[in-house]
């Protein structure tokens, strides 16, 4: 695996703490999907504007695919459209005035790639429709379809899930993933949902405060932060709800998120591997 995004980037942020300084490191082979997480005003989007060209650093240099896509000692900064970066925001960012299949052509005129990810996204039957008459769940799809045909070298993804229910956002990060491995492309997430960035991701750069951003494995570097990582443990299916489970753990019964169950099918009697973190329970 060839490595594709190298290089250092540093900027000071005017936070409600004060100046902070951001410091990154980046070392991100072809094809990796890395989560980007930390707590609020530690960065996190900045690093995705500067990746995409849409904010500037203070110092550094960034190379992508051995090209030099900026290095301010140089006066060097590609623009945005040079970059070819793919990017989806959590409000969709969808043109309203355009029907979904419009908003996939005024990306790239790719009909072949457009009728696959149409296909793909599960968007056929609502190629002609209008983003208003989406749900946020449908809007997002479109989102991250428009970001792919244009067959971008980086795409990044500013907590593309947040606004969803947590039903329709297990969903959505299934989609993510499919796509990423469908398509190979070098994906960047910001992301405050742990379960979320421990599906997802390769790696996690953490962001914290004041310090330079740690890049590597996604649990050692949670688990170091001290965040409440998910736990994976078996159940007997006593009952099934809309959005719960009763679960018999041990001697122990317990409701579970319906969303927490990693198994696909779930029967009465069964027993199911559930991954969750303390909060999913709730005690009968």
């Amino acid at each position: 695996m060839n490595m594709m995004i190298t290089g250092h980037l540093n900027k000071t942020l005017q936070t409600a703490q004060g100046e902070q300084e951001l410091r990154v490191d980046l070392s991100i082979k072809e094809g990796e999907l890395v989560a980007v997480y930390g707590d609020s005003g530690v960065g996190k989007t900045t690093v995705l504007r500067i990746l995409a060209g849409l904010a500037q650093p203070d110092s550094g240099e960034l190379y992508v695919n051995g090209n030099c896509w900026l290095d301010t000692n140089k006066k060097i900064s590609w623009t945005a459209q040079q970059r070819k970066v793919g990017m989806v925001f959590q409000d969709y960012a969808l043109f309203p005035n355009m029907t979904v299949l419009e908003n996939l052509q005024f990306a790239a005129n790719n009909e072949r790639l457009i009728n696959e990810l149409l296909e793909y996204t599960e968007l056929e039957s609502l190629q002609n429709r209008k983003p208003n008459t989406l749900s946020g769940g449908q809007q997002q799809r479109v989102a991250l379809a428009r970001a792919l045909v244009m067959e971008p070298q980086l795409l990044l993804l500013d907590e593309p899930l947040s606004a969803l229910d947590l039903r329709m956002r297990k969903q959505l990060q299934q989609l993510i993933l499919d796509l990423h491995q469908r398509y190979n492309v070098t994906t960047i997430m910001v992301s405050h949902n742990v379960p979320e960035v421990l599906k997802l991701a390769d790696k996690v750069l953490l962001l914290e405060g004041g310090q330079a951003a740690k890049l590597g494995d996604p649990k050692t570097l949670l688990a170091e932060k001290g965040v409440d990582l998910p736990l994976q443990i078996k159940g007997e299916v006593i009952s099934i709800e809309e959005n719960w489970i009763l679960i018999k753990i041990g001697e122990n019964l317990n409701r579970i998120q319906r969303s927490s169950v990693l198994n696909k099918e779930i029967k009465v009697g069964a027993t199911i591997n559930i991954e969750v973190l303390m909060t999913d329970f709730n005690n009968s």
